[in-house]
């Protein structure tokens, strides 16, 4: 369009450019969520030129120069115009590769190389190298959630990280492994998913490690079975050498299979944090973390890496077993941080420009030796600090940490004819039976996929039954041990779960007395 104008005697030719504007698609990663971000391409006429707009980083920026290339090698002209792409909401920081897709698919839309029906309630994600290959990036489950959630129909991604994404019902997948397929044959991309119905029985996976394998220590077992079977925290008090890391290393192989649900929530905080593998699908075990007590604040709670805000092991634990060995050797200000989350299934980790909520509902499982040297009473004679080294070691584990285990137990030292011995009375296969009928009564009970320690106090009257004899005990003994309130509740919660266990519909007296006998070590 031309307008003329007539000024001083003179007319004047202006030309109106309307700037030609495509739309696509895109997402980004913030915690271990995604956002839709809309990507907006403008071609116009001018010196050849990129402008990247909308809170990019410097991976985002550098977009630029993987588009162009991929573009050329996939057999596309890359415009020789200005461009203008512009990634929106313009408030939310955009971090990673994750965009490289979605701003080239923008750019052969403006240049009609490919039809709106392909990008039409589609969404792009994908990092792209020099030679139009698309990379596998992280977070793409999540990505996958968030066109469920957004109503998005279909979703193309990497062609390696369609395995995690194809048990989300409601979106079509389709697998990239080079720009050029999206130029010559898009059709030819979908994937049948299997049938979320069909989700595989996951009680036949092998463990590696089984509680047959374990000499003696019948007593931390079944202090283990029961932390399995309601989703309980255990500390166990032993010298160098009696089995506590050996104990926590197989507590995964009683622990019961995720649901689906539960493997969906596992795998997106993996895939977020860059922790699967290249192909891999949904994770099916429990996770087990096991971090070294040299870890940082923000390697354990969660916070910045470098981009943006990233789970740390806490996080990396949900639904499993976050275990602590040698736990009073890890810092102050690391384990007291573990308190909010143990209480709240969940962790707030506030920046200056983010404030975000992470899952964190794990078991903690804590193991320590009774003093800096180890062998306070395993025998007297061996050990060799004084009482205020004993005193001082102890105390790095602060009282309120403490209550909020539920159950603590002394691992003794084995005795060496138990060593050689043959028998075998434990097998993980058995015991992880008893622990799942014992989950399924809990399930039955809430009507939810929870154990009996997520459930708050206020409800335990609305869900537990106590008989008078039972109340009797457990208020004699909270009065004669100074049990706090929540050590109260606690004991409650885990006589029931001794209680489904011997599937007994009441918290009869002898489920309070095991709970009990727990909990005394740690006053």
């Amino acid at each position: 369009m031309i307008i003329l104008l007539f000024k001083n005697n003179f007319l004047y030719f202006i030309p109106i450019i309307h700037l030609m504007i495509s739309k696509v698609n895109g997402a980004t990663l913030v915690g271990i969520e995604s956002k839709l971000v809309e990507v907006e391409i403008g071609l116009q006429p001018g010196l050849p030129k990129f402008v990247l707009v909308g809170l990019p980083d410097k991976a985002v920026e550098e977009s630029q120069e993987r588009v162009r290339s991929s573009l050329i090698q996939s057999g596309a002209i890359f415009p020789k115009q200005r461009i203008i792409c512009n990634l929106a909401p313009a408030d939310i920081k955009k971090e990673g590769p994750i965009l490289d897709l979605s701003i080239a698919v923008g750019i052969l839309l403006s240049m009609k190389k490919i039809s709106s029906n392909i990008t039409n309630n589609s969404l792009f994600i994908g990092e792209l190298s020099l030679n139009g290959k698309v990379r596998t990036i992280n977070g793409a489950l999540s990505v996958a959630l968030l066109c469920k959630k957004t109503g998005i129909k279909r979703l193309f991604l990497p062609i390696k990280n369609v395995e995690e994404t194809l048990y989300v019902p409601g979106v079509d997948i389709y697998g990239v492994s080079h720009l050029e397929e999206l130029l010559k044959n898009p059709n030819g991309l979908q994937i049948n998913k299997p049938d979320p119905n069909h989700w595989p029985n996951q009680a036949k996976i092998q463990d590696e490690f089984d509680y047959a394998d374990v000499k003696g220590q019948d007593h931390a077992i079944r202090a283990l079975e029961i932390a399995a079977a309601g989703g309980h925290n255990l500390l166990m008090n032993g010298p160098p050498g009696s089995g506590k890391s050996m104990l926590a290393k197989r507590l995964p192989s009683i622990l019961p299979p995720l649901s689906l649900e539960e493997s969906l929530e596992v795998t997106q905080i993996y895939s977020a944090a860059g922790k699967l593998a290249d192909g891999s699908g949904l994770i099916v075990n429990r996770p087990y973390r096991s971090p070294h007590h040299t870890i940082s604040y923000a390697a354990l709670i969660g916070g910045s890496g470098g981009k943006g805000i990233k789970p740390g092991e806490i996080t990396l634990a949900h639904l499993g077993v976050l275990f602590l060995d040698e736990m009073p050797e890890f810092g102050k200000m690391e384990l007291e941080a573990l308190r909010q989350p143990l209480e709240n299934r969940n962790i707030t980790i506030s920046r200056a420009r983010a404030s975000l909520k992470l899952p964190a509902s794990c078991m903690l499982i804590g193991a320590m030796n009774p003093c800096p040297c180890g062998y306070r009473g395993y025998p007297e004679e061996k050990c060799i600090s004084h009482y205020g080294q004993c005193s001082k070691y102890i105390k790095r584990i602060s009282g309120p940490l403490l209550d909020r285990m539920d159950l603590s137990i002394s691992v003794p030292p084995v005795p060496t004819q138990e060593l050689s011995s043959t028998k075998n009375n434990h097998s993980s296969q058995e015991i992880r039976k008893r622990v799942i009928i014992a989950r399924n009564i809990q399930i039955e009970r809430y009507q939810k996929n929870i154990t009996n320690s997520m459930i708050p106090s206020e409800k335990i009257k609305t869900y537990f039954t106590l008989k008078e004899n039972s109340l009797n005990i457990l208020n004699r003994f909270a009065e004669k041990h100074q049990f706090s309130g929540r050590a109260y509740y606690r004991i409650i919660k885990v006589g029931r779960t001794i209680a489904d266990l011997e599937n007994t519909q009441d918290i009869e007296p002898h489920h309070l007395l095991e709970a009990i006998q727990y909990r005394i070590p740690q006053q």
